[in-house]
């Protein structure tokens, strides 16, 4: 029940809702009820038991009673034969009984509205928690969790939960409600009988309720697999051309089918419990009347033993069968509860998911960079392997400092730390003297911005993935930055210039293009730091050559981090940091590294060697 509570917090204010959704249900259920005791006078007038005419021919007392109302219809029955025949009072009962029925279906339409108002709030709040909590959630998170697994939980379980919402509220109040009424009605028909009803019911009930045990644990399996298909399908989609070039469309394809094949057997087996319990209910409902119509039959027979009539036994028999209907119901929703329920705790997992970057209460607001970024014995490790030891550094403002290594080295590792998309678990990393874990993430983020070798572009506008985050940008700002970025000149050829929908992650721009938009991104922000990550080594030259011209722009006037590829593009730096299996093995101008003979100077007559 703590789940069913928690979700219930994303709703709107319960309190008002129960109680206008279970106003809305009691009348539902009186004009119901009131449906199937009006038949009673109708069978009195069709088959002439004398029902109607034995009814009192003074008009009886008011007083808050099922005896009244009985009575008062037959009054007014009785009246009605009197003047107009028995088809006048035919007439009179068909029309209330219409009135009733129609007033019956317009409150339980209410109270349907009242929970399918309900269930959108909670769901649009629960989708908005869930997707604010992914973008809380620190980076090292998403190193860990498979995208389909979090596009499962965020689309397929957050579906699966509206229907507890609703089942809820049907579970809690509306269809005991109606079970309660009829009940309440049986018992003031026949008590006898009711007593024997009561002994046939709860056989029923235990065998669903077995049943629908069992749909929770099937509910997380199916879930779980599904998140599996997800997360295969996502990689088959980003890495379809290695999968053409290594003609491992088959390997893919089996590994795609025994998932499939796996959740498919889940699914049926969940599907088939959810289906058995309907039939099952209404055959056990069946077998109960069955029961009940022969000791009915026996009290007719015995008049001795009870004073029912054989109209009042067949509305005790159809009143009866109306139970059916909320048990078959109560059955069907108790089912999808349990489906909700395991979605709920998947939900609820991620959303109590703790972020390994958490912002101090007295953060400090980083206004501005003055001096220096100082790494002080930095240390960091994913898990318990290090990949970062000792690293101590300092970056003067204004200058560019190189990373170069071979890959593995912690290169981008330690650019991932400055910003703090990391923590550091030793040592630390400090920005005119503030420990970036003191500072205020937003502020720290301001101070910051990065170009990276793959870049991230959204299926929107070049205007848009431009100026993407920021406030206040003109549309003269855009434009600058683009021509700073050598990009203005392409991007206004495009079909719609800047309003030209770039495509899904930007497929429809080539690597050049692509980089272009992310530096007129990063010179639009106009950071004092700027982080370069191997910015240019997946380009041809002659996008090479754009690219750089762009980033020297960029870089003017920038304390820069760069990751160098080609170590050709970082000779001018100020100072090359030479890393190798995450300690600091060289470091200096270029000049002074090639005049030391170690393993820079090594790289660069490689990559030399490799040119030529």
């Amino acid at each position: 029940m703590k789940v069913l509570f928690r979700l219930f917090t994303y709703a709107p204010p319960l309190a008002p809702v129960t109680i206008r959704y279970l106003a809305l249900v009691l009348f539902g259920v009186v004009f119901s009820i009131l449906n199937f005791s009006l038949l009673l006078p109708v069978l009195d007038l069709l088959f002439n038991t004398g029902g109607v005419d034995a009814a009192s021919t003074v008009q009886p007392t008011f007083s808050f009673s099922v005896d009244y109302a009985k009575d008062a219809f037959y009054y007014y029955c009785h009246q009605l034969q009197q003047e107009h025949g028995p088809m006048g009072a035919l007439r009179f009962t068909c029309i209330v009984i219409l009135v009733s029925v129609t007033l019956a279906n317009v409150f339980k339409y209410a109270a349907q509205r009242t929970i399918t108002r309900m269930q959108s709030l909670l769901i649009r709040n629960l989708r908005q928690a869930m997707f604010e909590k992914l973008m809380a959630l620190h980076v090292g998170f998403f190193r860990t969790t498979k995208k389909g697994h979090l596009l499962s939980v965020s689309t397929n379980d957050i579906n699966e939960i509206q229907s507890v919402a609703g089942s809820a509220l049907q579970v809690l109040f509306r269809e005991p409600l109606f079970i309660i009424a009829y009940a309440a009605v049986l018992f003031y028909q026949s008590p006898q009988l009711t007593f024997f009803t009561l002994l046939v019911l709860p056989i029923a009930g235990l065998l669903i309720a077995g049943i629908t045990n069992l749909l929770r644990r099937n509910a997380k399996q199916s879930q779980t697999l599904l998140s599996h298909l997800l997360g295969l399908m996502e990689e088959a989609v980003s890495g379809i051309r290695i999968i053409k070039i290594f003609s491992a469309e088959h390997f893919i394809n089996r590994k795609f089918d025994e998932f499939n094949n796996a959740q498919r057997l889940v699914f049926k087996r969940m599907w088939n419990r959810i289906d058995i319990a309907s039939p099952l209910s209404e055959v056990l409902g069946i077998v109960a009347v069955a029961f009940i119509v022969l000791y009915g039959g026996h009290l007719i027979f015995n008049s001795a033993a009870s004073a029912l009539t054989g109209s009042e036994f067949i509305v005790y028999i159809v009143i009866f069968s109306q139970i059916l209907t909320p048990a078959k119901s109560l059955a069907q929703a108790t089912a999808n509860f349990q489906r909700g329920l395991a979605s709920a705790e998947r939900v609820f997992t991620i959303l109590d998911t703790a972020p390994d970057i958490r912002e101090r209460p007295d953060a400090i607001t980083v206004r501005s960079f003055e001096h220096s970024i100082d790494l002080h014995q930095v240390q960091f490790a994913y898990t318990t392997e290090p990949v970062l030891k000792n690293i101590t550094l300092h970056i003067a403002k204004g200058t560019t400092v190189a990373l170069v290594g071979q890959s593995g080295s912690g290169k981008t590792t330690l650019v991932n730390l400055i910003p703090r998309l990391y923590d550091v678990t030793g040592g630390a990393i400090t920005i005119d003297g503030v420990d970036v874990r003191d500072c205020n993430l937003h502020s720290l983020y301001n101070q910051i911005s990065m170009v990276a070798q793959e870049q991230i572009l959204f299926n929107d506008t070049v205007y848009n993935n431009i100026v993407f985050g920021m406030t206040n940008v003109t549309d003269a700002d855009v434009v600058n930055a683009a021509k700073i970025a050598n990009a203005h000149e392409f991007i206004i050829a495009m079909e719609n210039g800047y309003q030209t929908n770039i495509g899904d992650q930007g497929n429809r721009l080539s690597g050049g293009q692509q980089q272009r938009i992310s530096i007129a991104r990063a010179i639009l922000k106009n950071p004092p730091i700027l982080i370069l990550d191997e910015a240019t080594s997946a380009l041809d030259t002659e996008s090479e050559r754009l690219v750089q011209d762009a980033l020297a722009k960029l870089m003017r006037n920038r304390t820069s981090i760069v990751i160098a590829h080609r170590l050709s593009t970082i000779q001018h730096a100020d100072t090359i940091v030479v890393l190798h299996k995450g300690e600091i093995v060289e470091q200096g101008t270029h000049t002074e590294l090639i005049a030391r003979q170690g393993i820079y100077k090594r790289l660069c007559e490689m990559q030399t060697f490799e040119s030529n």
